[in-house]
């Protein structure tokens, strides 16, 4: 090859190098601002659903391939706690905080005047304030009386739901307050189709969903559903369809909806990119009163919590221990199941710093879990967690010890080899009873609230 020749090919080659490096670069770019894209966010809350309710869960009948998915594309938590009944779980999620920290003023249930003060700022409205369009279908149980507890003037764009549970009438509770379905402010529907609640919630969300899915700002969509909570309900559809009778129907057809909501965000093309988070806000109702079994409620129309000892209502783990489930395919690794301990609140502050929002100025009790969902740390940034009923903090897990303090001793368990809380070690290891009980003594004085059996 002569000197002339020899010249043009090295200019070819460097013009192909060139050419390489310059596409490379724009599609680096590319990489870069889809990453740095803020994701839509999901939030689906069953009510009661228990530990053991679902087919990933061991329920050996009830089929809920949906709600598994969410842990298949993404982490399946085994250890995830909540309140142990319907408003502490939502306060925790919606605000951050433990309820004692917040002033309710009154009961939020039907009669109640109690409601979310000012003060707070919720979960939609530290979404809202960083741009995102937010909307809410489903049961609020955080205040109703004034029009100012009410979702809309929460945060929320919209909201189509039940301000508190769906067994707030005669028979199951005396109270002359209509049992009623708002949209947004205003009372649609009186008295309610309960049957369809569940399907009406889900068609709510994929319209949510269609709607806003080609603007430029992100969403925030919660759906609440009032299901499986008793009276349970649900379609002629869904009827005798699941082999684990009436309760697994009403669980199957909140399967179908998490199914419908993530077809509809697939069709939009946002499926990698929105949060979808799932959760039970408590274990299921096993020690209700005689009151709830009326007008055909039986005793089998609720779930199970596994291998979890107790249920709703106590600081056993059967009623604060529930299942749980994130994907967010951009983002977090598929395939994950974690025993570490993660809590409600920290899915209220987790999303607020994913979206870029400001965290309120007063304290909250949640944990940044992002670095631990992406695999960049090994463990939850959670290692305590405060077992609250009633205003009286009767339990507390640090690690793998929980101290109860309510019965005539002090009850201690391993829940890294008994979640069943069938062994108290309480005797063997009373050097770890004094320190979670020190620390007790200080959380309890933190959040104004007193420890069983203590003046």
């Amino acid at each position: 090859m002569g000197w002339f020749h020899m010249k043009l090919h090295r200019q070819f080659v460097l013009c192909l190098i060139t050419l390489f490096v310059t596409l490379s670069g724009c599609n680096s770019s590319s990489n870069s601002g889809s990453e740095q894209q803020r994701p839509n966010i999901v939030i689906l809350f069953a009510d009661d659903m228990g530990y053991g309710d679902l087919s990933s869960y061991g329920h050996p009948t009830i089929k809920t391939p949906n709600i598994d998915g969410l842990g298949e594309q993404g982490v399946r938590f085994t250890s995830f706690v909540t309140g142990s009944w319907c408003v502490p779980s939502r306060t925790q999620l919606i605000t951050g905080r433990y309820m004692p920290r917040v002033d309710f003023g009154g009961a939020t249930g039907s009669d109640g005047v109690g409601g979310l003060p000012d003060s707070e700022i919720t979960l939609a409205e530290a979404l809202k304030e960083a741009g995102y369009n937010t909307g809410m279908a489903g049961k609020w149980h955080l205040g109703y009386k004034q029009s100012k507890f009410l979702p809309p003037n929460q945060g929320f764009d919209s909201w189509f739901g039940l301000p508190y549970s769906n067994d707030y009438r005669k028979p199951w509770v005396q109270t002359e307050e209509p049992l009623a379905l708002f949209r947004d402010t205003t009372i649609v529907e009186h008295p309610i189709n309960q049957n369809t609640l569940t399907t009406r919630y889900t068609e709510e969300a994929v319209s949510f969903i269609e709607s806003k899915a080609g603007q430029e700002e992100p969403f925030f969509f919660y759906l609440a559903y009032n299901m499986p909570h008793l009276p349970i309900h649900t379609t002629e559809q869904f009827r005798d369809k699941s082999r684990g009778g009436f309760y697994g129907d009403v669980i199957e057809t909140i399967d179908w909806s998490v199914g419908e909501i993530l077809n509809a965000l697939d069709k939009q093309g946002i499926l990698n990119n929105t949060i979808v988070f799932f959760a039970s806000d408590n274990g299921p109702w096993l020690n209700l009163p005689d009151r709830m079994l009326q007008e055909g409620n039986k005793p089998w129309h609720q779930g199970t919590t596994g291998l979890l000892r107790e249920s709703k209502a106590t600081t056993y783990e059967g009623g604060t221990r529930v299942p749980a489930l994130m994907q967010w395919p951009d983002q977090i690794p598929g395939q994950q199941v974690t025993d570490e301990l993660v809590a409600s609140p920290d899915i209220y502050r987790t999303l607020i710093e994913i979206a870029g929002g400001k965290l309120p100025d007063h304290p909250i009790d949640g944990y940044n879990l992002i670095s631990f969902l992406k695999g960049d740390e090994r463990h939850s940034p959670r290692e305590e967690y405060l077992y609250i009923l009633r205003n009286s903090l009767e339990a507390m897990r640090i690690g793998k010890w929980k101290l109860r303090l309510v019965e005539e001793k002090p009850q201690l368990f391993n829940l890294q080899n008994d979640p069943g809380e069938r062994f108290n070690r309480a005797e063997e290891y009373p050097e770890i009873v004094k320190k979670i009980q020190d620390r007790m003594i200080m959380r309890a004085s933190d959040l104004g609230i007193e420890i069983p059996g203590r003046e």
